[in-house]
C-alpha cells in the first residue's frame, strides 16, 4: 500500500460533496422561493451568505499578515536560500506575472461580470463611484497608522507594512529574529486552523449565496428590454455563472498552452511523460480542491520522474506559497468581474496596481481553502470595489472554479521543480526505486 497516498474517504464525507449539493440545493429552493413572493425566505438565504462572509472578513488581517511576515522573513534573504532559491524565486515570480497578465486579457476581453446579480444595498453611490487615481494609490501605499488600517479592512497598507516588517526581521540578531518569527509561524498556524473551523461552513454559505441570488432574479428582472421573471430568469441567471466558471477555465487552458507547455519544451521535458507522471496528485487536487491533499504525493512522484528528492523538497514546499499560477489568474478574473458586475469602470493603471497588490496578498496562504476568497475580500476594498458583494457573489460557483485552479497550482508546482532541476543540471541524477517508476509508467530519464 503506498503510504504516500491519501486516503480516500466515502462521498458523502468529503466537503466538496456537500458544497455541490448546497449549489444545487439552492438554486432549486432559491427558484421555488422568489423574492417577491417570500420576503422573509430571502432574508434568510441572504443571512446564511452574509454571515459567512462576515467570518472571512475576520480572517483577512491576521492571516495575511503572519502568512505574510513568515514568508518575507523566511525567503526575504537570498544568500541564505541559497543559488537554487534564487533561481526558484525569480521562476516563481516570471510564471505568476504571466499568469496575472493572461488573466487580465481574459477577463476584460470576455466580460464575464455583466449581467451577474451582486447586492450593492451595503454600499452607497458615493463609496462605489470613489477611483483612486494612481498617485493617490501610490501614496496609499504608505501605512500611516496599521491599527485604523486593520479595522477599516484597508488592506493595501498592511501587506506593505508586513512586508517591510519581515524583510527588517531578516536583519535583527539571529536568536531574536528567531523568537519573533516563531511568534508569527505560530499565529499562522492557528489562523490556519481558525480558517479551516469557518471554511466547514462553506455549504451553508454556498446554499444561502446561490439561494438568495437566485430568489432575487426569480423575481423579475428586465433584460434587454424584456422582463423576465421565475425560472427563465433563474436559467439566464445560471447561464451567466457558466459564463463566468467557462472564462475562468480558458484562461487555465490559455495559461498552460502559453506558458507551461513552452517551458516544457525549451527545458527539454517530454510533455506526456510529465503529465502522466503527476496525473494522480493532479487528480487528486481537482477532485478535492485542496493543494495540502496532492502534496505528498506531488513531492514522491516528481521524485520518481527524476527530481533529485533535495531539490524537490525545497521547491514544491516553496512554490505552495511563491507558485500559485492558477489562485493568481483567478484573483484578478474574480476582482475585474466584481468591478463589471457593479457597473464600475477600472482604468488599466489601477488594474495593474491591482496585479502587483495581489502578488503580495497571495503569498503564504496556499494551504487554505478557499483562501482566494480572503485576498479578495480584503484587496478589493483597497480599490474602491464592493469586495463582500463581490464575495458573495462568487462565493455561488467558488467550489468549481477552485477545483481547476488548484489543479493547475499542482501541475504549475511540479513543473517548477523539473525545471529547476533541468537548470542545476541534477536531474536524473540520483537512483529510483524501479518499482515506483514502473508504477509511475515513466521511462528512464536522462539528464
Amino acid at each position: 500500500m503506498d503510504e504516500t497516498a491519501p486516503r480516500r474517504r466515502p462521498l458523502w464525507a468529503r466537503s466538496t460533496f456537500w458544497i455541490f449539493m448546497g449549489l444545487g440545493l439552492g438554486v432549486v429552493v432559491g427558484g421555488f422561493l422568489p423574492q417577491d413572493q417570500f420576503p422573509e425566505a430571502y432574508n434568510g438565504f441572504k443571512f446564511l451568505s452574509s454571515a459567512f462572509i462576515a467570518l472571512i472578513k475576520g480572517l483577512i488581517v491576521p492571516l495575511l499578515f503572519s502568512t505574510i511576515v513568515v514568508g518575507v522573513a523566511q525567503t526575504g534573504d537570498l544568500k541564505a536560500v541559497g543559488r537554487m532559491g534564487g533561481k526558484a524565486l525569480l521562476y516563481f515570480e516570471v510564471v505568476t506575472t504571466a499568469a496575472l497578465f493572461i488573466g487580465l486579457g481574459v477577463v476584460n476581453w470576455l466580460e464575464p461580470g455583466k449581467g451577474l446579480p451582486i447586492d450593492l444595498s451595503g454600499q452607497s453611490h458615493v463609496e462605489l463611484a470613489k477611483q483612486k487615481t494612481g498617485w493617490e494609490i501610490a501614496l496609499h501605499l504608505f501605512p500611516s497608522n496599521l491599527i485604523e488600517h486593520a479595522g477599516k479592512g484597508d488592506i493595501l497598507p498592511v501587506v506593505v507594512f508586513a512586508t517591510l516588517f519581515g524583510i527588517s526581521l531578516t536583519r535583527i540578531r539571529p536568536d531574536q529574529r528567531k523568537t519573533v518569527l516563531s511568534f508569527f509561524e505560530a499565529v499562522s498556524q492557528v489562523m490556519f486552523k481558525y480558517t479551516d473551523l469557518v471554511m466547514r461552513l462553506t455549504p451553508l454559505g454556498v446554499f444561502g449565496a446561490m439561494a438568495y441570488n437566485v430568489s432575487h432574479m426569480a423575481a423579475g428582472k428586465t433584460i434587454d428590454g424584456e422582463f423576465i421573471k421565475g425560472w427563465p430568469a433563474v436559467v439566464h441567471l445560471v447561464g451567466k455563472y457558466a459564463a463566468l466558471v467557462g472564462s475562468l477555465y480558458l484562461a487555465l487552458v490559455i495559461l498552460f498552452t502559453l506558458v507551461f507547455l513552452p517551458i516544457m519544451i525549451v527545458c527539454g521535458i517530454r510533455v506526456v511523460r510529465f503529465l502522466r507522471a503527476i496525473r494522480e496528485p493532479a487528480a487528486t487536487a481537482f477532485s478535492t480542491a485542496s493543494s495540502e491533499a496532492a502534496l505528498p504525493r506531488l513531492l514522491e512522484d516528481v521524485v520518481a520522474f527524476g527530481v533529485p528528492r533535495r531539490v524537490a523538497s525545497f521547491v514544491i514546499p516553496t512554490g505552495y506559497s511563491f507558485n500559485l499560477d492558477g489562485s493568481t489568474l483567478y484573483l484578478v478574473v474574480a476582482s475585474i468581474t466584481i468591478a463589471q458586475a457593479a457597473g464600475i469602470d477600472m482604468p488599466l493603471g489601477t488594474q495593474i496596481a491591482m496585479l502587483l497588490t495581489f502578488m503580495l496578498t497571495s503569498k503564504g496562504v496556499a494551504g487554505v481553502p478557499r483562501a482566494t476568497l480572503v485576498i479578495i475580500a480584503g484587496t478589493c476594498a483597497s480599490f474602491g470595489l464592493p469586495g463582500e458583494a463581490g464575495v458573495a457573489m462568487l462565493l455561488a460557483v467558488d467550489e468549481i472554479m477552485d477545483m481547476a485552479r488548484t489543479m493547475v497550482n499542482v501541475i504549475g508546482n511540479g513543473l517548477a521543480a523539473v525545471v529547476i532541476a533541468k537548470w542545476e543540471k541534477v536531474f536524473g541524477t540520483e537512483p529510483v526505486d524501479p518499482e515506483q517508476r514502473e508504477a509511475l509508467e515513466v521511462p528512464t530519464a536522462s539528464p
